[in-house]
């Protein structure tokens, strides 16, 4: 990325932010407090436990659509099989380990859970575990640990913010690892700059929407540069 472009589009980004009423983004903070009040691991029902880390009082549309239902689909398999996804979800959140290979390892495991499941229910009409385009997957990294990891993750979005940055390779396949760290590069950069904190910080209501160190600036600002 081009450091003089990315200079201009965090003026740009101030202006814009000036001009708000309302910020349009600030309900993921809120998405991210129940995460944070409701995730734990050694709960006697996960289901219920997952359930309530995805909850929102504006929109849910995070976590599910009409055609999109990752959070079901998570709580169906930790029903049927709790050890597993418990195995799955502690590897998922281990810091010790390298990202990309636990992100691997949780897309493996759920596609094994829908083959299991499969075979075990032949009348299910469960043919998807709406993991595999890695936007839950950055949920659930991005809500556990929120200074370190970002979302909502969009390949094409993100796409459309590198080559507007200046980034020379431009990813042409889901690179969730690398979303994590231009944004984390990028953090860096509106951090330098008081004032851009300051105006996004004006929309944010304490015990309303967290209030730890995130990375959701960073995420608005990218999506703004894409716009």
């Amino acid at each position: 990325m081009v450091v003089a472009k990315i200079q201009d589009q965090i003026t740009a980004y101030k202006q814009w932010l000036a001009s708000l009423r309302e910020h349009p983004n600030t309900w993921w903070l809120e998405s991210v407090q129940f995460f944070q009040d409701n995730w734990n691991m050694d709960t006697p029902n996960p289901p219920q436990m997952l359930d309530a880390c995805f909850q929102n009082t504006f929109t849910r549309r995070l976590w599910q659509s009409d055609s999109w239902r990752p959070k079901e689909i998570a709580m169906l398999f930790y029903g049927y099989n709790p050890m597993m996804m418990k195995a799955m979800f502690e590897d998922l959140m281990n810091e010790t380990k390298e990202v990309d290979m636990r992100i691997s390892r949780f897309l493996f495991g759920m596609d094994t859970l829908l083959g299991d499941y499969k075979s075990d229910h032949p009348t299910s009409v469960e043919n998807n575990h709406y993991h595999d385009d890695y936007r839950m997957i950055a949920l659930y990294l991005a809500f556990r640990y929120p200074e370190t990891y970002a979302a909502p993750y969009d390949l094409p979005t993100f796409a459309v913010t590198l080559e507007r940055l200046g980034a020379r390779d431009i990813p042409q396949v889901n690179d969730l690892p690398r979303f994590f760290k231009v944004h984390r590069t990028l953090m860096t950069f509106l951090e330098k700059d008081p004032e851009v904190a300051r105006l996004f910080q004006k929309h944010i209501r304490p015990k309303h929407h967290y209030q730890g160190k995130n990375l959701a600036m960073a995420v608005d600002f990218s999506r703004f540069v894409a716009r």
